[in-house]
């Protein structure tokens, strides 16, 4: 499909103010679908525009009454019509200047309304079709190489006022930090689109395909993300309804790849046919592991038995929960790497993932140790021990955040009419792709087909931390035949799942619509933690929808033939890249 970009008609004002800019910076054409400014011949005209259409009406239709009347009187008398007077030559001539001038003032935009509503956003489409009846579509982008910086580009999404000039000159200059803009202007929308220009005059590139407009910047301010310039538009789709512990539940999932959507909602349709699922929380407790160091591994490993003793444990976890109300030591770990102590806290957190607030109850018990254990220093917060975005051992063993198992037992008939396959493929699939397959390549909490596809999708919808993805993706998935071999037992069991409800992304607008939908917004007022506990049961449900369906499409044959369907695009992204 050959997409071509027809430039939008220029308003009056527009090329007015344009006009005027470009006595001051010479305009730069950033590429070939930037709007050209066109002055109408209407804009010289000496008389209000509506006195001018008024003339040429009269004279249009006085001098046409004018010359029927002349030519009825020549048949009537017998005189040839091509013997004109001097006045009938006047006639004609002003004629046909009233038409053309009528012609161009309303017959153009006609034309242009017209090209307009039959291509919808300006688009110019073609299409072709294959030998086998796909439609492949293409899409070509002409873009002129950036305009250096030297010819000081004038990239503005947004009129500028002569302060806010002043104000991206002085961002660009470096006189003024780009991350102070939000303090020194009080007003983060403005603060963002001030750095917006300066980001392209630095680089020469345009930022036009990022929106600026409809977004809370004050949402963002001091928890979110520095120095913003626009967003990133990610869509969400719905799968479900998801069965999970007799509750419904739509599950929102923002994500660009193709299928994954479809493919998690065939999973919750399979699963609701054959009853529901049901899912078991194991373990609730997000961990920060500090490295302390000390003079002797002798003295490392007093503070190690110290920790380790019971008698203790009373009095550190005083200490430790003063750091929130939520907060509650359940215990600690200890490893030691000659004189270098690790120590995992684990805690739990309320509704809130929990990072900050473990990491401040770490932090009220080294200070208090310090005092018994004078030469301990403290070499970081986080000793890699915890283990935070990280692919770790101590993760899938103990867990991190939530852990979580869930089950179903899907009938024989719903394997066979829902998921097409049959339950001995899905069994003997199950155990040479994701458990031996994944054993021999060494894999470490990844025995799935693809747990982090529908964490990821979840995790951007809801507000989560996408960093995250890599420990709460942690996925053991079993399949085994029951009920004399007719029906599929299947679950999965995921033991590090880390989410909140409150707190970072979860406060943002979409993002909380998202946990609305779900009915986990914000923190339980009636039993704390219950909604992070409860998103993590529906994280794990998703799953076990997910890896459903794709073992299915892999069983039956059908995974190449859904992704020419849904995930197969043959735009050149190389292109489209290159462009701004």
């Amino acid at each position: 499909m050959e997409i071509r970009r027809r430039p939008p008609k220029p308003s009056s004002s527009s090329v007015q103010q344009l006009h005027h800019q470009s006595q001051q910076h010479p305009p730069v054409i950033l590429d070939d679908r930037s709007p050209s400014p066109i002055p109408k011949a209407s804009d010289a005209l000496p008389l209000p525009l509506y006195l001018t259409n008024g003339i040429f009406f009269t004279l249009f239709f006085s001098v046409a009454y004018y010359l029927l009347h002349r030519w009825r009187d020549k048949i009537r008398t017998s005189t040839p019509l091509h013997v004109v007077t001097l006045s009938e030559l006047a006639a004609i001539l002003s004629l046909i200047a009233s038409f053309i001038y009528l012609l161009g003032f309303f017959g153009i935009d006609f034309v242009q309304s017209v090209i307009t509503r039959a291509s919808p956003d300006s688009w110019d489409v073609e299409e072709e079709e294959d030998h086998h009846h796909h439609h492949h579509h293409q899409q070509r982008f002409r873009c002129p190489p950036p305009a250096p910086i030297s010819a000081s580009p004038k990239l503005m999404d947004h009129h500028l006022t002569e302060e806010d000039e002043d104000l991206v000159k002085s961002v660009v200059s470096g006189e003024i930090p780009s991350h102070s803009l939000e303090s020194k202007l009080e007003d983060c929308y403005k603060a963002a689109s001030i750095r917006r220009e300066a980001v392209q005059r630095l680089t020469g590139r345009s930022l036009s395909g990022m929106p600026l407009d409809g977004f809370d910047y004050e949402s963002i301010l001091g928890q979110c993300c520095e120095m913003p310039v626009g967003y990133v538009q990610i869509p969400v789709g719905i799968a479900g309804p998801l069965l999970l512990n007799d509750r419904e539940y739509s599950v929102p999932m923002a994500t660009t790849e193709g299928c994954l959507v479809a493919s998690t909602n065939r999973g919750c349709k399979a699963i609701y046919a054959s009853g529901g699922a049901t899912a078991i929380l194991l373990r609730d407790g997000m961990t920060r592991a500090p490295v302390v160091r000390f003079p002797t591994a002798k003295r490392a490993s007093e503070l190690k038995f110290f920790l380790e003793d019971p008698l203790n444990f009373d009095t550190l976890a005083v200490v430790f929960n003063k750091s929130s109300r939520f907060a509650k030591l359940q215990g600690m770990q200890c490893s030691i790497a000659g004189k270098n102590l690790y120590i995992r806290f684990n805690c739990s957190t309320g509704d809130a993932m929990g990072m900050n607030m473990v990491s401040k109850g770490v932090q009220n018990v080294l200070d208090f140790l310090q005092s018994d254990f004078p030469d301990m220093e403290t070499i970081g917060l986080s000793g890699n021990f915890c283990s935070d975005k990280k692919p770790a051992a101590v993760n899938w063993i103990e867990g991190r955040g939530k852990s979580v198992v869930c089950e179903a037992i899907i009938t024989e008939e719903v394997v066979n009419k829902v998921l097409k396959t049959t339950v001995p493929a899905l069994v003997e699939l199950n155990m040479l792709k994701n458990l031996t397959g994944s054993a021999i390549a060494g894999s470490l909490g990844g025995f799935n087909a693809h747990a982090s596809n529908i964490v990821s999708a979840i995790f951007i919808a809801t507000g989560q931390d996408p960093a995250q993805n890599v420990e709460s993706s942690h996925c053991i998935t079993m399949m085994e035949a029951v009920n004399d071999g007719k029906d599929l037992h299947v679950s999965v069991t995921m033991p590090s799942i880390e989410v909140g409800t409150v707190g970072g992304g979860t406060q943002l607008a979409s993002q909380s619509a998202c946990l609305n939908l779900l009915g986990v917004k914000g923190a339980s007022k009636e039993l704390p933690g219950s909604n992070a506990r409860m998103l993590a049961t529906i994280v794990a449900g998703s799953v076990l929808a997910g890896e459903l369906s794709l073992m299915s499409a892999i069983a039956a044959g059908q995974l190449v033939k859904s992704h020419m369907k849904y995930n197969r695009s043959t735009r050149d992204m190389s292109q489209i890249a290159s462009c701004g």
